[in-house]
């Protein structure tokens, strides 16, 4: 590939990392109003918000066969248009089998996206020998804190119409970016490659796994219940809860923009454990103080500690097997990703006994155990 199609590969899929999560960013800001229009307990709400890893997790296996075989382009451009129609679901659920099913077909459609991204990402890091992951994972992350803003900012003009002039917005450009995206190669080798069984892939894979699995916990703790948090804390409304998403969004996009430099300044284990410390510093201010200001400076903690988990992760499984890698990412963020699944549940349960403010110091011994799997990174 010449230097001219490297920098317009490099530039499209983290354009397109941003402009994917920005329905699911939108999705998140409205989580407070969703759950005040349906009359939701806390309880009611763990349950219904299962539906989208319910359906992401196990559709991660058969998304990566598809994404090998038709390839990232094809399957942005089928995709994007789906998700757009599928993220208003959740606005004419009526109750909470409705709204999980809503979220479980939103999250099938998202692992497909998701897979394509990681994919193409991990191919072109390999083949041109870049580093580029923990930025494109910024620009999820970015894209993520748009959508949340710009949900609550057009709040006022109808909550359902504020996510869909988002997502169709972000959809029609990421076509565009997608059908864009220069063939890599090797990608027909990937196409030809049979897949493997879980038994015959490196064990190093599932060590690498269950770092990111950890790390996840917390991440989508934040996403689901930093709002809800928030508005609790606060006292506002729904309509500005939603920035504690974007504060939380904003940092984790932050940390993933420098953590390709950390790591080369620090090495993989490095800056594994140090933003793993400063997530446990972030659970320690939303939990031992009741400062608003420190409500905010926890979201902000946190986000940068659970910046650079998965992106170490997606590149150390890309880089595993050469014909190979949308599955081994797409086992890899299976078993990662299955922390969504336990993790906000769990949170809103614990919070339905206890407090929300108890629940989230449970993710403390959970991101005690990630800074001691950081081990299995090289120093340097």
């Amino acid at each position: 590939m010449t230097q001219t199609n490297t920098r317009t590969a490099t530039l499209l899929i983290m354009a397109l990392f941003a402009l994917q999560p920005m329905a699911f960013g939108a999705w998140l800001a409205m989580i407070p109003y969703i759950k005040e229009t349906l009359e939701l307990s806390k309880g009611q709400l763990a349950v219904a918000l299962l539906g989208m890893p319910v359906a992401l997790i196990p559709t991660l296996q058969l998304a990566s066969r598809v994404v090998a075989k038709i390839g990232p382009r094809k399957t942005f451009a089928f995709l994007l248009p789906i998700q757009t129609v599928f993220a208003l679901l959740p606005f004419l659920a009526t109750s909470i089998p409705t709204l999980f099913g809503a979220l479980a077909m939103l999250g099938a459609t998202v692992a497909f996206l998701e897979v394509a991204l990681n994919t193409y990402a991990g191919r072109l890091e390999k083949a041109e020998s870049l580093n580029i992951m923990s930025r494109c994972h910024g620009f999820w992350a970015l894209g993520v804190g748009i959508g949340s803003f710009l949900a609550t900012f057009l709040f006022g003009i109808g909550p359902m119409l504020a996510v869909f002039v988002i997502c169709a917005a972000s959809a029609a450009a990421g076509v565009w970016a997608g059908l864009k995206l220069p063939q890599l190669a090797g990608e027909e080798d990937a196409a030809q490659a049979k897949p493997r069984k879980l038994s015959q892939m490196p064990k190093a894979l599932f060590i690498i796994a269950m770092f990111v699995f950890t790390i996840s916990l917390a991440e989508g703790a934040m996403a689901d219940w930093a709002a809800v948090y928030l508005a609790e804390r606060w006292g506002g409304g729904a309509e500005d809860a939603g920035i504690a998403v974007t504060v939380f969004a904003g940092f984790l996009a932050g940390g993933r923009f420098i953590g390709d430099y950390m790591k080369g300044r620090l090495g993989s284990r490095g800056v594994a454990r140090l933003t793993v410390g400063l997530a446990l510093i972030g659970v320690c201010c939303l939990t031992l103080t009741s400062s608003v200001p420190f409500t905010f400076v926890g979201f902000a903690l946190i986000g940068l500690g659970v910046s650079i988990g998965f992106p170490l992760g997606v590149s150390a499984a890309a880089s595993l097997d050469d014909s190979h890698e949308a599955q081994n990412i797409a086992t890899m963020a299976m078993i990662a990703m299955s922390a969504f699944l336990f993790g906000p549940p769990l949170i809103g349960l614990v919070s339905e006994a206890f407090s929300l403010r108890v629940a989230f110091l449970g993710l403390f011994p959970g991101l005690c155990l990630a800074f001691w799997l950081a081990r299995v990174f090289p120093a340097r």
